[in-house]
């Protein structure tokens, strides 16, 4: 479904019909988290683009607490009716998830206690939506993936064609070329499910990779959070009481005042790609051993001379720089928006 019913573009009124065709169709695969609900309502302020749903996953919080934080979500930006399908409970191979409760609270939006939503989840699984969407629109959706990739690798596993159909994928994970946050080789949503993270850059889709060597560069300090508040924001005064125990887990975890913005950064890198660099390379994700969810990149600099488990595989794009500066007035110009 579209997310608006129409748009005024120099001075015309355009039709919902008309100007969906010209919006980029995009699911939201995401564990909403304080960073994850900054990110989807940006992307619902982003009246260019056609918000098909949301699907869930653990990782910040449960995938049920996913699920219902997504649904608050989108009757909080306006558009109750955008489908919400709930993911997997589950890694694939290593049962019962690790929460970052500490990070986002124990309800994933800074413990601010929200009412339950009054819509109700979609009928089918997440790798269910994401296969009939993908086929249903082939070669026009692309996905922003903001949690560990268990949906998307079912979704692989379900359908064969699925990685050649889908327009673009863009991820949130990995820790290429600086330390993890989890331990010192692993970022979160990689950790949170290796297996599926191998499976999906292994797949041939057209995937673009934002680390948290690049999230971290982008920070919103007190001063930012403040002219947030004082804003004419739409969501400025909700995303500003989420934030607050968000901010105060940075201070006592790295020593920041103010947030980094991962999710909201890697939401800039499906619209703005133009304000980031790439090397492109095949990823694997280590499985095994202490360096479990460490992603390493063959980047096609050497020629080996044996195959190696990086040998005849389909590269995808790692962001390797970011303009910063344009990065942070995109993601306020649109968190201010009225």
């Amino acid at each position: 479904m579209s997310i608006l019913n129409s748009d005024a573009i120099d001075g015309m009124v355009v039709s919902s019909s008309s100007c969906a065709l010209k919006r980029e169709k995009i699911i939201i695969d995401t564990d909403p988290g304080i960073d994850d609900s900054i990110a989807v309502l940006m992307a619902f302020q982003s009246h260019d683009l056609e918000i098909l749903g949301l699907t869930t996953i653990f990782g910040n919080v449960s995938t049920e607490d996913a699920t219902r934080n997504a649904l608050l979500l989108c009757e909080i930006a306006g558009y109750p009716d955008v489908p919400v399908a709930e993911g997997g409970a589950e890694a694939l191979e290593r049962g019962k998830p690790r929460i970052a409760d500490f990070v986002h609270g124990s309800d994933g939006l800074g413990n601010i206690s929200l009412p339950p939503p009054k819509s109700q989840k979609f009928e089918k699984t997440a790798s269910e939506f994401l296969v009939n969407k993908v086929s249903e629109y082939p070669g026009e959706v692309s996905i922003l993936a903001l949690g560990p990739l268990t949906n998307l690798a079912l979704a692989v596993k379900r359908d064969s064609s699925f990685a050649r159909k889908v327009k673009r994928v863009v991820v949130l994970g990995g820790a290429f070329f600086a330390l993890g946050n989890v331990n010192p080789a692993a970022e979160a949503n990689i950790y949170g499910d290796p297996e599926a993270a191998d499976i999906v850059f292994t797949s041939g889709a057209n995937i673009d990779v934002i680390g948290i060597n690049i999230t971290t560069q982008v920070m919103m300090t007190d001063e930012d959070l403040d002219e947030l508040r004082q804003s004419k924001g739409r969501h400025a005064e909700f995303l500003c009481n989420i934030c607050k125990f968000y901010r105060d887990w940075h201070v006592k975890s790295d020593g920041v005042h103010g947030i980094f913005l991962h999710d909201p950064v890697s939401f800039v890198a499906l619209v703005r790609p133009d304000l980031f660099s790439y090397k492109k390379g095949v990823v694997r994700v280590e499985t095994q051993g202490i360096c479990v969810g460490h992603t390493l990149m063959d980047e096609g600099l050497k020629k080996w001379n044996s195959s190696n488990p990086w040998s005849d595989l389909s590269p995808v794009s790692v962001a390797s720089a970011v303009n910063v500066v344009e990065v942070l007035k995109y993601i306020k110009k649109l968190l201010m928006k009225p």
